[in-house]
């Protein structure tokens, strides 16, 4: 993806680059932070977001009254290179370890248009990892139309699906369809209908669609097409990551006490790791990963 040039702290807000879900700046989801965003209108971020070219990119402004004390609790707004969507999981990771880089590990809160999201940043051995708690989740049918649709879209046939995950829209902050493969092979072989699939997914307010293949009990590799962003494909996605853990609980595809590994971006050159955890008695999802700063 071709870097342009953003304004620095000379011209306009500091705007940061940071890497989610890998701990080296080739791997992982790139978003752009800008950790003080007042005064910045609808217009001028999207502006920022579509100069970055990233998947998304966050932008801070101080919370609602309550809500927690202002140095750790935030208002957070996330903007595509094409839109605003009302959640981003890498963002907010990229986001709480920036501010922890400036203010230490610790708990955060940050009010979304989704709802509000906790995360928990910590250290080990000098290297941070940050935890968010997903909103309370939902999965329901995907309908059979849409279903065809996004295979056609994908050029995949429903021969190539694993009839032991079936399709399902899954929401936990923002709407995304899972579909598995019944390979990796089929996971690997990416070449959709840009403009037929982004229809779609606009038609049913779609933020990704989750492609899925298992690997072990607990191990799955997954790619999140995000055409309705203006972005082929998202390298690793804490917001569907969320979605998918509450898809596999519902379908009783894994315990209701457990610990998920989700390898996204190997297709792309861009590695990453998610941890997914569910806890019985919550509703809600854990997603989890490391990140840093990149460097320009």
């Amino acid at each position: 993806m071709t870097e342009h040039p953003v304004a620095d702290a000379t011209d306009g807000p500091e705007i940061l680059r940071y890497t989610a879900f890998s701990s080296t700046p080739e791997g992982g989801n790139r978003a752009g932070v800008v950790l003080d965003a007042t005064g910045l209108d609808d217009g001028r971020m999207l502006a920022i977001a579509a100069e970055l070219g990233y998947s998304e990119s966050a932008f801070l402004t101080p919370p609602p009254a309550g809500l927690g004390e202002p140095s750790r609790a935030f208002t957070i707004r996330y903007f595509s290179p094409k839109a605003e969507v009302p959640f981003c999981g890498h963002a907010t990771v990229a986001t709480a370890l920036a501010l922890a880089e400036r203010t230490g590990p610790g708990d955060l809160v940050f009010a979304t248009q989704a709802g509000t999201v906790p995360v928990t940043v910590t250290e080990t051995d000098g290297a941070l990892r940050a935890t968010l708690t997903s909103v309370e989740p939902h999965v329901e049918a995907a309908p059979d139309e849409d279903v065809r649709e996004a295979l056609a879209a994908l050029n995949w046939p429903a021969t190539d699906l694993d009839p032991d995950l079936p399709p399902r829209i899954a929401f936990a902050g923002a709407r995304h369809l899972v579909l598995a493969a019944a390979t990796r092979a089929r996971l690997a072989d990416l070449s959709y209908d840009f403009d037929r699939l982004a229809a779609l997914m606009h038609r049913r307010d779609l933020t990704t669609v989750q492609l899925v293949w298992r690997a072990s009990e607990s191990v799955f590799h997954v790619r999140d097409p995000f055409p309705v962003g203006g972005v082929v494909e998202d390298a690793a996605t804490g917001a569907a990551a969320a979605a998918f853990g509450a898809y596999a609980r519902e379908l009783g595809a894994v315990p209701a006490d457990a610990v998920l590994t989700l390898h996204q971006g190997e297709d792309m050159g861009r590695p990453g790791v998610l941890t997914v955890e569910l806890r019985a008695g919550d509703a809600r999802v854990r997603v989890s990963g490391a990140g840093t700063a990149i460097k320009e």
